[in-house]
């Protein structure tokens, strides 16, 4: 028996929840367990990043070939699940782990059956997304800079920020775009450096352009993928050479070298290496803090 599984991140163009990707991957996991023939039918867009033996686009299933076309997630209502009963009428159609509005509209009463997570007069279920994920993804903090006029005609921004936008859009990872600007009267951006240092401190790998972004990487024994936007090294390159961390240069930005330095910062050795840059952060400075007691005529207390 062939088993189907699809539902709004199969039928929208664009992109779909985390929520209809988990449920779908939780019911999908259950099903071939018990030996079922599984395939997930994707959105244009989804098929970008799901694209194993049995991951289809929507729009390339035969419907001839499905024996059950099981609908995940979502409330049913709207044209895209009648469209989904009409595409697959030859089939059996059941829904699961969804919510019910009205039982009488179309859209639900096409089924076959409904496993509802909500629905009245029924006691709510929790959703099947809450089911433990089948991998863990990296967590990859990115931290750019588009400025920094100061540089004038080494600068290199624009073209390695479109490298790295590029790199980033097909890294198999959960990327935040990340800010050290502090402003107190927006919600979005963080109010104190403690804001900044606790995100850092959560996560895999820090990808940055900035200064501090490396620093506070290391700071936390978080690896980084530290880039210099411009040309022949800059305070980036000053500051990796500092810690003692590689850099790559503005004119070596390239997916492969990324790849690889993405790939070490999530090994042991690089891992390892963070760790030991963390072991020294609390010494930071303290050469420029003597130097700054001696201008001042102050004796450092020991």
């Amino acid at each position: 028996m062939r088993v189907l599984l699809a539902g709004w991140s199969s039928v929208l163009h664009g992109e779909a929840t985390a929520g209809d990707e988990l449920a779908t991957r939780a019911v999908e996991q259950h099903l071939l367990a018990a030996g079922h023939d599984v395939v997930c039918a994707w959105s244009p867009a989804m098929s970008l990043v799901r694209a194993g033996p049995r991951d289809l686009r929507y729009d390339d299933v035969d419907p001839r070939s499905v024996d059950v076309a099981v609908w995940v997630c979502g409330p049913l209502a709207g044209e895209p699940v009648r469209e989904f009963h009409t595409r697959f009428a030859p089939a059996r159609r059941v829904a699961v782990g969804v919510s019910v509005l009205d039982p009488r509209d179309p859209a639900v009463a096409g089924f076959d059956a409904v496993v509802p997570r909500d629905a009245a007069g029924v006691l709510p279920q929790r959703d099947l997304a809450a089911r433990p994920p089948v991998g863990q993804a990296a967590v990859v903090g990115v931290f750019l800079t588009h400025g920094q006029g100061e540089y004038g005609g080494r600068r290199r921004h624009e073209q390695v920020s479109d490298e790295l936008a590029t790199w980033l859009g097909g890294l198999d990872a959960a990327t935040l775009e990340l800010e050290t600007r502090l402003d107190p009267r927006d919600w979005r951006l963080p109010a104190r450096a403690e804001h900044v240092s606790a995100v850092v401190a959560r996560l895999d790998v820090v990808v940055s352009t900035r200064l501090h972004g490396l620093v506070l990487a290391l700071r936390s024994g978080v690896p980084c993928v530290a880039v210099d936007p411009v040309a022949g090294g800059g305070k980036v390159s000053a500051q990796a050479g500092a810690w003692g961390w590689p850099v790559l240069p503005a004119d070596e930005v390239t997916s492969a070298v990324l790849d690889e330095r993405f790939a070490w910062c999530r090994s042991r050795t690089g891992r390892d290496a963070a760790r030991a840059a963390r072991e020294v952060a609390a010494s930071a400075g303290e050469a420029q803090l003597a130097s700054l007691d001696s201008v001042l005529g102050v004796r450092a207390l020991r």
